[in-house]
């Protein structure tokens, strides 16, 4: 198993269990052939962890095919990890909130020169009473009376970029699963999972015959995740907070025993752990005890522009 790394114009290429060794510049990030799971961003919404929020790149064959969650920085990441916009087939999040979604316009707007023509889907979320749903958040950002009116084009096929954005929105209460969305080379499901009051998903990808899960933040509470992610190749879960966290955080993310727990149930092969914050940050040693009790396989601490192949 091998990962890319970026450090200062460089390109570190690691084996799990191994100590790195440096490559040549200029090389990609991850390799040309197979299917890769990229770290856009490894952190979440703090400002002072020198990480962006957590975001992630699914490729195949050196071609960019999903986007999870343009949160913050991720615009940038995206530049830097050599991904080309024409490639993606879908954007999805996971939730609505800013640390999910904050780079979504630029990436919009930064398109306009990127020769993409075929639509581009963008699902999420359902809203409720508090939150909008996808479609209308969508809309308040560049719809004709949005945010940044200047790119409602986008929305129709008179765009600016040559493309049109389909805005999607998908169930996030009760547990059935949803499944209408694939490509010649993705297939999207995804179920609702509890984050507190905000309206939540995850997602599942199928891909040449590997599948990923991007749980999102929850807490479990409603024991989804490990049925949703049976037997999956990469479970890409968040470790917001350490196993002695109490209050409101409970409330919303789940703990690295859960994580765990959730792990072994569903077989998965091996799992990646992002939205790294200043709760767990440091705080590694302990976060890795806690999941090992429940869990024996490979297990990774996302950091920046990190490539895994599965």
């Amino acid at each position: 198993m091998i990962r890319f790394a970026r450090h200062a114009g460089w390109v570190f290429v690691c084996v799990l269990a191994a100590t790195c060794a440096v490559a040549q510049p200029n090389e990609p990030f991850c390799g040309d052939e197979g299917v890769w799971v990229q770290t856009l961003g490894s952190g979440g919404e703090e400002l002072n962890d020198r990480r962006s929020a957590a975001s992630y790149l699914v490729w195949r064959d050196d071609r960019a095919l999903l986007l999870v969650d343009p949160g913050p920085g991720s615009s940038l990441r995206f530049d830097e990890a050599g991904a080309d916009f024409r490639d993606l087939d879908a954007i999805v999040f996971t939730n609505l909130l800013a640390h999910r979604t904050a780079d979504f316009p630029g990436f919009v707007a930064g398109s306009r020169n990127a020769d993409r023509v075929r639509p581009l889907t963008v699902l999420g979320p359902d809203g409720d009473d508090a939150y909008p749903s996808t479609r209308e958040f969508v809309e308040r950002l560049i719809g004709p009376g949005g945010a940044y009116s200047h790119l409602a084009g986008y929305l129709s096929f008179a765009s600016p970029g040559g493309y049109k954005i389909n805005a999607r929105s998908v169930p996030a209460t009760g547990q059935r699963r949803w499944a209408r969305f694939g490509t010649k080379d993705i297939t999207l499901s995804a179920v609702p999972v509890h984050h507190g009051d905000v309206p939540s998903l995850a997602w599942r990808v199928e891909i040449a015959g590997q599948s990923i899960v991007f749980t999102g933040n929850f807490n479990n509470r409603n024991d989804i995740i490990a049925g949703f992610a049976k037997d999956v190749d990469a479970l890409v879960s968040h470790l917001a907070i350490p196993d002695f966290a109490r209050g409101e955080v409970r409330e919303r993310f789940v703990r690295p025993s859960q994580i765990g727990r959730i792990a072994q149930r569903a077989n998965a092969r091996m799992v990646f752990l992002g939205h790294r914050t200043s709760r767990t940050l440091g705080r590694e040693s302990a976060s890795r005890a806690a999941i090992r009790e429940h869990y024996g396989g490979p297990l990774v601490f996302a950091n920046e522009l990190e490539c895994w192949g599965l």
